[in-house]
This record gives structure tokens, C-alpha cells and sequence, in this order.
């Protein structure tokens, strides 16, 4: 119980939420090789993206016959372009606990307009997904970003189901096990676990995704940066790097890296291995200090990426103000950075744990988080 600073400080203090920590190899010189000044349509382009999207299914073991398609607009341009273009054909379960899946609601109830039954849990809590109906369409989030609370696995959705399950794992992809025969449609972003540069989505169809798409077609008007089929048929460029926009070859270039990168450490149970680790030493930081807590309520809830706290010392009475004067602190002393928690999330701290980031910069780090604990408990008495 001290506060004096401690001596060893994180080699790395980036544990922003994302845009997150490059591969802890990273240069500036593992991106001399993007075709910059070059068409994405040239055959150096469709080569790279192509090869993004070789290395995506490789790492992350999805099956041969799902698409992968490189999308505008992040995590988000992937998912919208999915509701908005797969939604309507029967009625919709609606799944939220936590502000990204909330958005998900927002977007099919009150723009869509779809029949949609809500589920909803309090922050740090999960919705029962054993029951939901199957027989319509499901949208969740695998892991929560903005809560740190995750699916624990994929038992709830049946293989039998009659809907599609369109998943957002921005923050769970490359560093949980996602059952890809439960999955529909699932959607992330190169700039959360593999730490990749932002404004790139990814969208992984399953064969009943792609039926549905060209089985269907919406009653509302789509967007050209929305279509997926044309003439009734999926445009099965889009899936071979043709992208509907220009992308970033810089961006493209920097996310090979990282999947290279990732390859080089074991592939995903290696990526997961090192998710896992920086996760239990904040666990076991929260289990012997009683004045912090994982928001998560459940353990087998916990995220591995995205792990949120809160702060439970009864002598706190402004925990907004108490979390952002933490932050700060460990802000100004270049140790901890961005770890303030997501501004709909209760008050605490979200500090990302996903494979780039350093164990031993997490274990560094959380003695100058017990620093600056103290040091704020002794201002307000």
C-alpha cells in the first residue's frame, strides 16, 4: 500500500481497445513492400489481396467452401453490409449486452423495421442464448467489447437451425476459438487483435449466408458499397480481393505482416495461448486486490481481449471521475495508455489483452495501476 512510483515500467504502454498494439516484431520497414502508387485492381494489388485473404482462413481454420471478402469501413461497414443485405426474409433475434450490439438493435428495429424480439443483459452480464429461436435470423457479438463479457462457446445455436447467425467478432477473432459450422456470418477488423491499421472489414459467408443471398432480395434499396450479388448471383470477386472501394495497399501490406507474424508464433492456439496469459495476470491482479474487479460476473464470461474493471472500494463516490483520474495518471506517466473505459460502458477500465501486447508489459504495468490507486484514494482522504 504505497505510492511511491514503482521502478520497472512497461516496454510497450500501448493497451488502447483499438486501434491496438502492433505485432511486438513490427518495423516500419515489414511494410516497405506495399505496392503504394499502384492499382488495386493491378495484378500486384489482386495478388496481395488475395493473399490476405489465403492467410485469413488459414490462421483462422475456416472451412473451403466460406467466402472471405475484404470490406469497407471496418468491423462496422462488414456487419451493416450483412444486415442490410441479408435481414428481412423471416423475423429476427436481437442480441445486446453491451454498446456495439445495442447499435446492431438500433439499426434492424428502428431502420430496418424488421419483426425482431430484443434480448438484452446489464454490462458485465450475458443473454441466455439457448433461448433464442433459431428458426429466425440471430445477430450478436461474440465478445464485447465495450463489457469484456464473451461467449463462452458455441453450444447454445444448433446445428439444425433454420436462420442465419450473423456474428460480429471484431474483438474475438484470432484469439478465441470461433465454431465456424455455428457461424453464418462473421464479421472483424484487422485493427483489434491482430493490431492492424483500421477501415478495413472482414466478411466470412457460410454456404447458407450465400443461399440466402441469392435466394432474396431486401425491400429496401442497397447502397453500392452494400452489394453483394448482382443479376441474383453472389459477385464472387469481392471474395477473390476485387474490392467494392479502394483499399489501403499500405493497410493490406501491414495486415500480412501481422498474419505472417502471427503464423510464426503458432498460428491461432498461439495467438489464443498469448490472449490468455495477459488475461489471467489482470485476473489474478483483481483476485488479490480487493479494490478492483473484472466487470465480467461470470468467469467463464471473461474476455481475453477486451478485459474491462471496475473499482469496488466502498470510499469511491464519483467512479467516473475516481476511473478518469486513474487513467490519467497512468496516462501522464506514459505506462498505460487509452485505457479508460468505452464512454456507454459503467466507469472503470478496459485494458486490452489481445496477442500483441506483451505479457511482461502487462505484468509491468498493473503494479503502477496499484501506484496510481493509492495515490488517488489518498487525494480523496
Amino acid at each position: 500500500m504505497s505510492t511511491t512510483k514503482p521502478a520497472t515500467r512497461p516496454m510497450n504502454p500501448r493497451f488502447s481497445s483499438g486501434p491496438c498494439a502492433k505485432p511486438p516484431t513490427w518495423t516500419v520497414d515489414a511494410i516497405s513492400d506495399a505496392p503504394l502508387g499502384r492499382s488495386h485492381r493491378a495484378a500486384v494489388g489482386k495478388s496481395k489481396l488475395a493473399e490476405a485473404i489465403d492467410l485469413t482462413r488459414e490462421v483462422l481454420g475456416i472451412p473451403s467452401d466460406y467466402r472471405i471478402g475484404i470490406v469497407p469501413a471496418s468491423d462496422t461497414g462488414a456487419y451493416e453490409m450483412a444486415m442490410w443485405s441479408l435481414l428481412g426474409e423471416r423475423p429476427a433475434e436481437m442480441v445486446a449486452w453491451e454498446s456495439f450490439g445495442a447499435g446492431w438493435v438500433t439499426d434492424v428495429v428502428k431502420q430496418l423495421k424488421i419483426e425482431a424480439t430484443t434480448h438484452t443483459a446489464d454490462y458485465g452480464e450475458i443473454v441466455d442464448m439457448a433461448a433464442l429461436n433459431y428458426d429466425n435470423d440471430v445477430c450478436f457479438t461474440w465478445n464485447g467489447t465495450t463489457s469484456g463479457v464473451k461467449m463462452p462457446n458455441g453450444d447454445a445455436i444448433p446445428a439444425d437451425r433454420a436462420g442465419l447467425t450473423l456474428c460480429d467478432a471484431t474483438s474475438a477473432a484470432f484469439a478465441m476459438d470461433l465454431p465456424w459450422d455455428k457461424l453464418d456470418v462473421t464479421t472483424f477488423s484487422w485493427q483489434k487483435v491482430m493490431g492492424g491499421e483500421a477501415a478495413h472489414g472482414m466478411l466470412i459467408l457460410s454456404p447458407r449466408a450465400v443461399e440466402r443471398l441469392e435466394s432474396y432480395t431486401p425491400a429496401w434499396p442497397l447502397p453500392k458499397i452494400f452489394r453483394l450479388t448482382k443479376g441474383g448471383k453472389l459477385i464472387e470477386g469481392i471474395f477473390r480481393g476485387e474490392t467494392i472501394n479502394t483499399p489501403s495497399m499500405l493497410a493490406v501490406e501491414d495486415y500480412l505482416f501481422a498474419l505472417k507474424w502471427g503464423q510464426s508464433i503458432g498460428g491461432l492456439a498461439g495467438l489464443i495461448a498469448r490472449a490468455d496469459a495477459n488475461a489471467q495476470a489482470i485476473h489474478d491482479f483483481c483476485d488479490t486486490h480487493g479494490w478492483i474487479a473484472n466487470l465480467a460476473t461470470d468467469p467463464a464470461t471473461r474476455s481475453n481481449t477486451s478485459v474491462c474493471l471496475k473499482f469496488t472500494d466502498a470510499r469511491i463516490t464519483d467512479g467516473a471521475a475516481f476511473a478518469k483520474a486513474v487513467a490519467k495518471r497512468l496516462a501522464d506517466e506514459d505506462v498505460a495508455l487509452d485505457i479508460g473505459a468505452y464512454r456507454d460502458a459503467p466507469a472503470g477500465l478496459r485494458i486490452w489483452c489481445g496477442a500483441t501486447v506483451e505479457t511482461s508489459d502487462i505484468t509491468a504495468m498493473l503494479p503502477w495501476l496499484d501506484w496510481a490507486f493509492q495515490t488517488e484514494i489518498a487525494a480523496l482522504t
